[in-house]
């Protein structure tokens, strides 16, 4: 799910090793194209002069190719039925280049889809499936669904926005675009290191992570009741 890189590999037949590598092979070929997709998109965000005032900060970056093949042997050990090649892998993995995009507060969401989804039809982008909210919190649950976002509950308690976005290339180019606020970013970077793609093994650590994202909420909720409480104040001045 999350941006940042992670390995953590499965033990598959020779023959899954071999379709693998060549899976791999021609996604470095192409390494360069999701780069530049990311950072087009990347720089289009940024130069819209409204949503560029709401992001705090963004980065991009492009999947190792370590990081791709422990994901495929992962896959591959889950499903021996409809395997990932050569052939589907650009369509099928949407999140060989990866954007975040961290904002500061959860409310913000409301003006922000707006203008994420301006900036891509501007652009002629298109989303590939529905966007997602990954949300465990009732209340933000709402929030995403009445700005027409389908929310799902993650059982790891992570929340994020999930656009998969496809470029105007003939080869179709597929960047995953990760919104969220800059406190679920903490959960999200702790949670990373300690509990993807592998979960810990450590129930202590796992419960640990679930205190966690409910701290974070709270203090979401907290920065939010902070800019609400400071904009009524500007707006109230004689």
């Amino acid at each position: 799910m999350p941006v940042a890189e992670a390995t953590g590999a499965a033990t598959v037949s020779a023959e899954d090793d071999h379709r693998i590598a060549a899976a791999v092979a021609s996604f470095e070929r192409n390494h360069d194209s999701f780069d530049n997709f990311a950072r087009s998109l990347m720089a289009c965000l940024l130069d819209d002069h409204l949503l560029g005032g709401m992001i705090h900060f963004i980065r991009h970056r492009v999947k190792a190719a370590d990081s791709l093949r422990a994901k495929l042997q992962r896959l591959a050990a889950e499903d021996e039925v409809d395997p990932i090649d050569e052939s589907n892998l650009f369509s099928r993995v949407t999140d060989l280049a990866g954007l975040r995009l961290i904002h500061l507060h959860t409310d913000q969401i409301k003006a922000m889809r707006p203008r994420i989804l301006a900036v891509l039809e501007a652009n002629r982008y298109r989303i590939i499936g529905t966007p997602v909210a990954y949300c465990w919190d009732v209340e933000y649950r709402r929030l995403f669904e009445d700005v027409g976002l389908r929310a799902e509950e993650a059982d790891s308690m992570y929340t994020t926005v999930h656009y998969d976005v496809q470029s105007r290339q003939k080869t179709p180019i597929t960047c995953e675009l990760q919104v969220r606020s800059l406190v679920d970013e903490v959960w999200g970077e702790v949670s990373h290191r300690v509990n993807y793609p592998v979960q810990s093994p450590s129930e202590a650590c796992r419960d640990q992570l679930k205190v966690l994202a409910r701290l974070t909420s709270g203090c979401g909720r907290l920065v939010d009741s902070i800019f609400k409480t400071h904009g009524d104040a500007v707006a109230e001045r004689p």
